[in-house]
């Protein structure tokens, strides 16, 4: 068989790639006007470029939830707001993002999406003084604008033209501090009628989720089908080794049953908690309390779950033992969670039903996990 030579390959596969590929939008040009838009914020407003009409300079900042150089500089937003709130100049915030667009994986330093719900709680938690836009229905604006990444800011004059596009400032942990203030001294410029000494920078931070992105779901739902699914046996000393916590790693434990009702509808929580996390320092641990001889049945239900993390089943028929080895305060109803520190301190039990998004809120409020890069 003749094998077909290598630059056709290179040809066809360099053809494949480009079909599926996203083509990012241009990113507005200085000098060019300010494109309309009309979107609903989490105040519970439309926004329109004519609410900003009396404003010298109009600040558009395309920023998100889930993205934690986003995150890092929500504060440096809030108070950029203040410090030129009497100046003139409105800022106004666009989540460009099409929140069907993202992996949970891509969740890993957030409790939330970028839905325009978990945006509103967003703005609700941080207290945002400035109107915080939803475009991740159409994303008809965003591609306008063309954002690179988020946060991007795009800066226009009075007349509406655009005169700086880029970063906030050069540094993104918030624990340090930056030495080149871009958005702040091209602000500084116009209010004073003076040209910005740069008028583009480069941008960091994630990139724009596109809606054209959201074929990437379904892959990674073909990859977790995959993932192979264990139960381990796990008796009282074996608990209690679970509990010391001897890893590097925040571990969330679940103790629940196959007969438990509301442990069978929440486990698909912990199943999104442990897709969402498992590339930082933590993991998440089942216990099955069912029956010993009820393994397959414990089996069945895991595969079903998808659950490719550490599961456990106990082997001892005498369940007190197990409420205590667990945890002594625990009164013995299922289901039962912990959230257990390196080193075996409880931070968390909760005896019924989880709030799921109070445990993604623990979790990646914990020093060990934290929001920031």
């Amino acid at each position: 068989m003749k094998s077909t030579p290598f630059f056709v390959l290179a040809f066809l596969l360099s053809s494949f790639f480009h079909a599926f590929a996203v083509e990012e939008p241009k990113t507005l040009s200085i000098g060019a006007a300010a494109p309309s838009f009309s979107l609903p914020a989490t105040d519970g407003k439309t926004y329109t470029l004519a609410n900003f009409e009396k404003a010298k300079l109009l600040v558009i900042v395309f920023t998100c939830n889930h993205c934690p150089t986003a995150q890092a500089y929500e504060d440096r937003l809030i108070k950029l707001t203040e410090d030129y709130r009497d100046k003139s100049v409105a800022v106004v915030a666009i989540s460009p993002n099409d929140p069907k667009a993202i992996r949970l994986n891509e969740l890993d330093y957030s409790d939330l999406n970028d839905s325009f719900e978990e945006m509103k709680l967003r703005a609700a938690q941080k207290k945002f003084n400035f109107p915080y836009l939803y475009d991740g229905e159409t994303q008809a604006v965003s591609k306008a604008y063309g954002p690179v990444a988020t946060p991007h800011v795009f800066i226009f004059d009075e007349k509406r033209k655009l005169r700086y596009q880029g970063r906030i400032d050069n540094v993104e942990k918030p624990t340090k501090t930056p030495t080149s203030f871009d958005t702040r001294d091209a602000i500084d410029s116009l209010i004073n009628d003076r040209a910005p000494a740069v008028e583009t920078t480069k941008v960091f931070g994630c990139s724009i989720k596109w809606s054209e992105k959201e074929n990437w779901l379904e892959k990674a739902k073909e990859e977790w089908a995959k993932e192979p699914v264990t139960v381990e046996d796990i008796d009282v000393n074996g608990i209690r080794e679970l509990l010391k916590n001897d890893s590097k790693k925040l571990r969330l434990i679940n103790v629940w049953a196959t007969w438990c009702g509301p442990c069978v509808r929440e486990f698909p929580d912990f199943i999104t908690i442990h897709r969402m996390y498992r590339g930082r320092d933590f993991e998440f641990i089942s216990i099955s309390a069912d029956d010993p001889l009820k393994k397959d049945k414990v089996m069945e239900f895991l595969k079903k779950q998808q659950a490719s993390g550490s599961n456990y089943q106990y082997t001892a028929e005498d369940k007190y033992h197990l409420i205590e080895a667990i945890d002594p305060k625990w009164p013995g109803a299922l289901p039962y969670t912990l959230i257990v520190e390196p080193g075996g301190k409880i931070v968390y039990a909760k005896q019924g039903s989880i709030d799921p998004a109070e445990i993604k809120k623990i979790i990646i409020d914990h020093p060990l996990i934290g929001r920031y890069f």
